[in-house]
């Protein structure tokens, strides 16, 4: 069935960011071998990869305690400030906990960082999923509106910090009495992420956020997230690009492809599966509409950690090329993307895919013209 074009088209390429495997264990709840280490040599040479496969975003993942197969985690900030100092174009993003956080610590890290990389670094604000880790670190676990109201707050206190002087805010987690940091961060200002699929998640986003990270899932589906939050966008005067997550395996048969997939489903750790599927469909369900992040997902769905089988980057350069295409027709800004074996199949991407991507991109231009 073809997906019609959402109003959100854009004529921007599509960009592209990777998941940092700063976290052991892959990116997959399975124990498939893999070719992937979560140590800062593989990391910086993968950064290395990505800049030079045409790559614009590297994501660090933020881990307290161990679970699910991630038995070592580096800290967000640290290790993207690490990747950043082996790059010269890549930007990378540091996810951040509000709770472990507060908006005071992060705005200094990201300011210094941001002027010793002339404006390289982002950041993903994270609400929280994994009820286990705030109890065992002794921070309190909100219910999943209040996560959000946190999330909002924490991001209006950081960029009240990152652009005015004299800084006073009065919310209900956070408050600042005539506050100025120096130095603020490089122009342009750091570009601040969030992901959900629930009301309150979409809705934060369409109030205060400049990206919004969705699950992976099918064209139709994400479209129904981008009109929606569009909108609510538009009706705030507000602005806000849109990503997905996906998982990709990019073969030169679309057989071989799936054989990998089944391959990383039928040695699929079924503990460590059923362990996550309980702990984030419980974070999704909370939702007052119970629509969040991972209420819907399969067992299969589970074993990639943000459902990016569902969208199917999966098959030869030139299909997954057409689906990357087709998800920007729906509104996509951004593919968020996991792999495997990432240095490899990260060049691979870079060197079969997105020259299909971009080739694909100007036809289209070119046809809009003459139209």
């Amino acid at each position: 069935m073809s997906v019609q074009p959402s109003n959100r088209h854009s004529d921007e390429p599509i960009r592209f960011a990777y998941w940092v495997p700063n976290v052991s264990g892959g990116l997959v709840i399975s124990k498939i071998a893999q070719r992937t280490s979560w140590d800062a040599p593989y990391n910086r040479r993968l950064a290395q990869i990505a800049e030079a496969a045409g790559f614009d975003y590297a994501l660090t993942q933020i881990r307290f305690t161990a679970g699910y197969g991630a038995e070592y985690q580096h800290e967000s900030v640290a290790f993207s400030h690490a990747l950043l100092a082996a790059t010269s174009k890549l930007k990378v993003i540091a996810a951040l906990l509000p709770g472990p956080w507060n908006p005071t610590l992060a705005a200094k890290q990201i300011a210094t960082i941001s002027q010793l990389t002339e404006g390289r670094i982002a950041i993903n604000v994270v609400s929280g999923w994994f009820s286990g880790e705030f109890r065992a670190i002794g921070e309190p676990w909100l219910d999943h509106d209040e996560r959000y109201r946190r999330s909002e707050e924490f991001i209006r206190a950081l960029r009240g910090i990152w652009t005015q002087d004299n800084f006073t805010f009065r919310g209900d987690f956070y408050r600042y009495s005539d506050y100025t940091l120096k130095p603020k961060p490089a122009d342009p200002q750091p570009e601040i992420f969030q992901g959900g699929s629930s009301r309150a998640a979409r809705d934060m986003a369409a109030r205060v956020s400049d990206w919004y990270f969705t699950n992976g899932n099918t064209p139709e589906g994400i479209r129904a997230q981008v009109d929606d939050i569009q909108a609510k966008a538009r009706a705030n005067g507000h602005a806000v690009k849109v990503g997905v997550n996906a998982f990709v395996i990019a073969r030169d048969t679309e057989a071989d492809a799936r054989a990998v997939l089944q391959e990383i489903i039928d040695n699929a750790d079924p503990d460590a599966v059923k362990a996550f599927g309980h702990e984030v469909k419980n974070a999704g369900r909370a939702s007052p509409e119970g629509e969040g992040n991972w209420a819907k997902s399969s067992f299969e769905d589970l074993v990639q950690y943000n459902d990016g089988f569902k969208t199917n980057l999966i098959g030869t350069p030139d299909q997954i090329a057409e689906r990357i295409v087709a998800l920007k027709d729906v509104g996509v800004d951004l593919a968020l993307l996991a792999f495997l074996h990432f240095q490899e199949e990260v060049a691979y991407f870079g060197e079969h895919v997105i020259p299909r991507v971009r080739a694909l991109e100007a036809a289209r231009a070119e046809r809009a013209q003459a139209a």
